[in-house]
């Protein structure tokens, strides 16, 4: 599963504008959609179970 996701950015980020992907969405949230982004964001991560616990184990 990793390496597929892996081949997957790496596919993504050769074969299209992530620079302009990234200009867009700055556009986007701060233009007139901004606070809808913003509220659906803040929906999110009422969602979230948090971080992955296995990310705070040292030495794995």
């Amino acid at each position: 599963a990793d390496r597929q996701y892996r081949q997957g950015v790496q596919d993504h980020v050769q074969h299209h504008d992530v620079q302009g992907d990234a200009r867009r969405a700055r556009d986007a949230v701060d233009g007139p959609e901004g606070k809808e982004l913003r509220r659906a964001e803040e929906e999110g991560k009422r969602h979230s179970k948090g971080e992955d616990p296995q990310l705070d184990k040292k030495g794995s």
